[in-house]
C-alpha cells in the first residue's frame, strides 16, 4: 500500500509517498498547483503498484484543487483535521518543522489510519455556492458594523441622539436604514433647527415621499436638533465627512441586501429548506447560514459527529481524584457555532414556551449554569435534533421519489 501524504500551502505543495516500515518510494518533492503540475502527480501515482490512498490536511481552500484533480483521476483522497496532524507521532524531543518534514509526518499519519481515513467527496455545486455566499455575508456584516460604529461616533458630533429617534428595520430590496439616509440629507443639526417646525416639516414629507420613507417624527426631530450642542461646525468640511461615511454604509448595505437574496435563492433550492425554515429563531438569513455551513446532514454517521463538527462536544479534564470542569473544544466551525449562538439569542429573547430547544435553555439556566455552559448546551440540543428532523424529511422525500420512479 502507498501512502500519499501531501503539506499543503498556497500554490504548492510538497508530496512524498511511503508504504510501510518506512520505506520511502518518492522523497519530498515540490508540486505547483497547475494542471500540467497536477498531472505528472497524477501519471507518477498510476505507474505505482498496490493501493494508493492521498491524505493532506483540510488547509481553508489551498488544499482544493489538489483534491478535486486527484479525486477527479479516480484516487482515493482524504482531508483531514490538521489537528489530528499535529498531534501525531510527535515522539521527539527536537523541534523540527517544514514542508518536506510535514509531508512525511502525513504519509506516517495515512500508514497509521489506514482503515480509518474519512474519503474525501467534494461538495455540490448548489452547497458550495451557499457557503461562499454566507461566508461573505458574514465578513461584509463585519465591515458594516465597523463603518456603523465609525459614523455614529462622527455623527455625533454633528447631531448627537439622531439614531435613537428611527426604529424602522432595513429594507429588503437594497438595505438602507431611514436613519442613515436622513442623516445624508440632514447632516447637521442646524439644517433641521435652522428652520421653524413647518418649513422643516415641509421638506422632510418631501423628502420622505421622494426616497419611499414613512413621514413620521417631524415633531421629535426638530425638537431634538433646538437642544443639540454641537461639536463639529456646519461647513462644506463637515458635510463632506458625514455624505461620504453614509455612501460607504449604503454601498455595503447593498451588497448585504443582494448577498441575502442569492443566498435565499440557493438555499430554496436544497431539499431541506422548508424543514430548516421551521426551526424557531431561523429566519431568511440564518437558515441558509446554517445550510452552508452543516451541509448535506447525511455525510454525518451520526448526531455526535455534528456536535462534533461544530466544536461543542464537552471535553474531559481528570485525574486521579481531580475531575475538572472543562469548556467545549471549540475544534469545529466557527462560523457554525456563530450562527447557533444568534438562534440561542433569538430564543431567549422570545421565550417560545413549546419549544423543546427553549425549555432545555430554560431548565439548565434554572439550574445556575453559567450564560455560555447553557448556550453551549442548547446549541448541541438544536444540532441533535436539526440532524434528526432533516434526516427523516430526506429519508421521506428519497423514499416518495422512488416510489414516483416505480
Amino acid at each position: 500500500m502507498n501512502a500519499v501524504g501531501i503539506d499543503v500551502s498556497k500554490g504548492t505543495s510538497t508530496v512524498c509517498v511511503m508504504r510501510s516500515f518506512g520505506e520511502v518510494v518518492a522523497s519530498p518533492f515540490e508540486v505547483a498547483h497547475t494542471v500540467g503540475e497536477l498531472g505528472k502527480l497524477a501519471d507518477l501515482l498510476k505507474s505505482l503498484n498496490g493501493e494508493t490512498k492521498v491524505v493532506m490536511e483540510c488547509t481553508g481552500s489551498y488544499h482544493l484543487p489538489v483534491a478535486h484533480a486527484l479525486h477527479a483521476e479516480g484516487f482515493f483522497v482524504s482531508a483531514v483535521n490538521p489537528v489530528l496532524i499535529h498531534g501525531f507521532g510527535n515522539n521527539t524531543i527536537r523541534k523540527r518543522r517544514n514542508d518536506k518534514a510535514d509531508s512525511i509526518k502525513i504519509a506516517n499519519y495515512a500508514l497509521s489510519s489506514w482503515l480509518e481515513l474519512p474519503r474525501f467527496a467534494p461538495e455540490e455545486e448548489i452547497r458550495q455556492s451557499l457557503k461562499s455566499f454566507s461566508r461573505q455575508y458574514s465578513k461584509y456584516n463585519k465591515v458594516k458594523t465597523m463603518l456603523t460604529n465609525n459614523f455614529i461616533s462622527l455623527l455625533d458630533q454633528t447631531f448627537p441622539g439622531l439614531k435613537e429617534l428611527f426604529t424602522s428595520p432595513a429594507r429588503k430590496s437594497d438595505g438602507h436604514e431611514k436613519w442613515l439616509d436622513f442623516a445624508a440629507r440632514f447632516w447637521h443639526c442646524e439644517c433641521v433647527g435652522g428652520v421653524s417646525l413647518n418649513a422643516f416639516t415641509e421638506a422632510y414629507r418631501k423628502w420622505c415621499r421622494r426616497s419611499g420613507y414613512n413621514c413620521v417624527g417631524a415633531g421629535e426631530i426638530h425638537a431634538l436638533s433646538r437642544q443639540c450642542a454641537a461639536v463639529m461646525p456646519k461647513n462644506n468640511d463637515t458635510k463632506s465627512l458625514i455624505t461620504l461615511a453614509v455612501a460607504q454604509l449604503n454601498a455595503v448595505a447593498e451588497s448585504l441586501a443582494r448577498l441575502a437574496r442569492e443566498m435565499k435563492r440557493l438555499a430554496e433550492m436544497l431539499p431541506e429548506y422548508p424543514v430548516v425554515l421551521g426551526f424557531f429563531g431561523v429566519g431568511e438569513i440564518l437558515g441558509p447560514q446554517l445550510m452552508a455551513e452543516i451541509g448535506d446532514v447525511r455525510r454525518f454517521a451520526k448526531k455526535s459527529s455534528l456536535v462534533c463538527f461544530a466544536g461543542l462536544e464537552p471535553t474531559d479534564n481528570q485525574s486521579g481524584k481531580f475531575h475538572g470542569n472543562e469548556p467545549i473544544s471549540k475544534k469545529g466551525s466557527p462560523h457554525l457555532r456563530k450562527a447557533l449562538f444568534q438562534v440561542m439569542s433569538c430564543l431567549l429573547q422570545h421565550s417560545p414556551a413549546g419549544d423543546p430547544v427553549y425549555q432545555f435553555l430554560d431548565r439548565k439556566r434554572a439550574e445556575n449554569k453559567h450564560y455560555y455552559s447553557y448556550m453551549n448546551a442548547g446549541a448541541a440540543k438544536f444540532l441533535r435534533i436539526y440532524y434528526a428532523r432533516v434526516n427523516e424529511y430526506l429519508d421521506g422525500e428519497d423514499a416518495l421519489s422512488m416510489g414516483c420512479t416505480l
